[in-house]
């Protein structure tokens, strides 16, 4: 008798165990579900976190595998210290370059001013009526009759016209 109690506790309990058996999975959305019944087969066995004994697949093999993914980029090469440095030196000659070409087109912008300024000054002088000595070659000093201040007056408008705005 005792015998048979021993075997009905044991079929007993492993019927219980069957009937108990569970089944956990995360889905696609993370979210768990609790099941007697296996998951569904679109979740993949990396994501199934309990089952009963016996029925998980083994993941050794899936994970092994590698899942096929995009192609990695190509890795960038790090440059080395002389293909740095080359780098710096052409940003630095560039850099001095453009200052340069800065520091010329300020001269210019000055020179240009200047122009400017003395041709305005010269032509309210000849404008003014008065009469403009000027020192000839043989050092004397000579005034400028009208045809000679026509002509001043003209070659300051003609400045003004193309170098001032």
């Amino acid at each position: 008798m005792k015998q048979c109690h021993r075997i009905s506790a044991a079929l007993l309990l492993t019927c219980c165990a069957a009937a108990h058996a569970q089944w956990e999975w995360k889905d696609a959305k993370g979210g768990r579900h609790f099941s007697d019944q296996p998951p569904p087969a679109s979740v993949p066995p990396s994501r199934i976190l309990k089952a009963p004994r016996g029925q998980l697949p083994d993941l050794r093999r899936e994970l092994a595998e590698p899942a096929p993914a995009a192609p990695a980029p190509p890795a960038k090469a790090v440059p080395s210290t002389a293909e740095r440095n080359a780098r710096f030196e052409e940003r630095r000659a560039e850099a001095a370059r453009q200052a340069q070409e800065a520091g010329v087109k300020t001269q210019a912008k000055a020179a240009a001013a200047v122009t400017c300024d003395n041709a305005r000054t010269n032509l309210r002088v000849l404008e003014s009526g008065i009469r403009i000595a000027t020192t000839g070659k043989d050092g004397e000093p000579a005034f400028l009759d009208d045809a000679q201040k026509a002509e001043q007056i003209q070659r300051n408008r003609d400045t003004l016209a193309a170098q001032c705005k």
